[in-house]
């Protein structure tokens, strides 16, 4: 069971393992060294990506606030055991499948919120080097169940406390390889999956019209003997009863990869099939978003991607999705995830390279605004279970990241002297 360190799983919910990330930032940041006085005597300072260009530059979207707002919402009332109105506003959400500006679901943003504390205190708890019978890893998941025993009823505060299984199953089994986790959290992890199972049996995400159900279902393939089985099957489900969000054909094209569940054929298969089925809202981007993950991550899955039908589907997603922060998830992944694995195998590199320079017409014609957080995830490979110690240096870190990738793109207009400023009409040039 769990063969494959859980970096992966990310891709089930990867807003809500960034979030996740969020909220692990130290509260004791260190303190950068200070500047040395302007007086200073050194050496000349070099020119900067950032001294050629101008570009406006989203430290905080709408989409992280909007975000925030709904992982404080569930926390908020689960802490004021409110847990009728958050069953309410769950159910509410995911029946009508309302989003974040960005594309998040929010009925998944109230349910993680609901479960954070739980969650968080069991990771500090193992962190801490605590033993199994010890209260701060088992008072919070026996809370969550007797909420679960007092509304029996409720779909959504029975997944509520399944999900928090799920997560304490992975918080004891870590991201080690299975030949070193000890025998102990292997059997933790075991037993909170088969909880999970036992609470999630009874429902069905089909029947009760929800898209976080059948997620959760999806989650559990990982604590399942036969999961190859299921898989195409549940996020079939799953995807056809939320078609306009991406981050479930990128888990599905994750899982399918043989590290978890499936083959490279049976990626290829799916990911067709996804695309024709949702070819009335993503075009040929189907196929793009199943492989999306797949291909950055698995060096044989990338010799094997259908390139020309990949980067269409990049097209079509752009159709169906304009916004900037869909530009820069198209734009750092081009430029940035999918370079990560070059020179690692033949096959791959020239699939790898094809990709990478899409950058250059997506920061062309379509590059407007600059989102850090975006870059610096795909600088991580969108590993969202990386622990961010400063969100401060991470979003610094990507938003280098872009400024020396579209340095890159215009070096030889940077090198005759040009700045170069995006305006809602895209790049202009401009003498010094």
């Amino acid at each position: 069971m769990l063969k494959t360190p859980p970096s992966a799983l990310a891709a089930l919910t990867p807003m809500i393992a960034s979030l996740k990330s969020r909220l692990r930032i130290s509260a004791n940041r260190s303190r950068l060294p200070d500047p040395p006085a302007p007086f200073a005597l050194g050496p000349a300072r070099r020119s900067q990506p950032e001294d050629h260009l101008s570009i406006p530059v989203m430290d905080q979207s709408v989409d992280d606030q909007a975000c925030r707002e709904a992982h404080m919402r569930g926390q908020f009332l689960a802490r004021q055991d409110r847990w009728d109105e958050l069953a309410v506003e769950i159910t509410t959400a995911d029946k009508a499948r309302t989003t974040t500006p960005g594309g998040t679901p929010i009925a998944d943003l109230l349910a993680y919120g609901a479960r954070a504390d739980v969650i968080l205190g069991v990771e500090h708890a193992l962190q801490d080097g605590r033993t199994a019978g010890e209260a701060p890893l088992i008072d919070g998941i026996a809370a969550l169940e007797t909420v679960q025993r007092d509304y029996d009823g409720d779909p959504m505060i029975t997944l509520i406390v399944a999900l928090a299984h799920i997560d304490v199953g992975w918080a004891w089994r870590g991201t080690s390889w299975e030949t070193v986790v000890p025998k102990l959290n292997r059997t933790r992890c075991a037993a909170h999956f088969d909880r999970a199972h036992h609470l999630l049996s009874p429902l069905c995400g089909i029947e009760l019209n929800s898209p976080l159900l059948a997620a959760a279902r999806c989650a559990l393939l990982a604590g399942q003997r036969d999961p190859q089985s299921r898989i195409a099957d549940d996020y079939e489900d799953l995807i056809d009863l939320d078609p306009h969000n991406q981050r479930h054909m990128r888990a599905l094209g994750n899982h399918l990869l043989p590290r978890w569940f499936g083959s490279y054929q049976q990626l290829e298969l799916e990911a067709r099939r996804t695309a024709s089925r949702t070819q009335d809202i993503w075009g040929a981007g189907g196929y793009t978003w199943v492989c999306f993950d797949a291909i950055a991550t698995d060096e044989q899955a990338c010799a094997m991607v259908d390139v020309e039908f990949f980067i269409d589907g990049m097209r079509d997603i752009l159709k169906a999705r304009p916004d900037q922060a869909m530009v820069n998830l198209l734009t750092a992944y081009c430029a940035v995830a999918m370079r990560h694995g070059l020179g690692l195998n033949s096959e791959a590199d020239l699939p790898r390279m094809q990709i990478s320079d899409c950058a250059k017409w997506l920061i062309r014609d379509h590059l407007t605004e600059l989102y850090p957080m975006i870059w610096a995830h795909a600088g991580e490979g969108f590993d969202n279970n990386s622990r961010v110690t400063s969100l401060s240096r991470f979003a610094a870190r990507g938003r280098a990241d872009a400024f020396q990738v579209i340095a890159d793109q215009f070096r030889e207009d940077i090198d005759k002297g040009q700045r170069v400023t995006f305006t809602a009409n895209g790049p202009e040039l401009h003498s010094t």
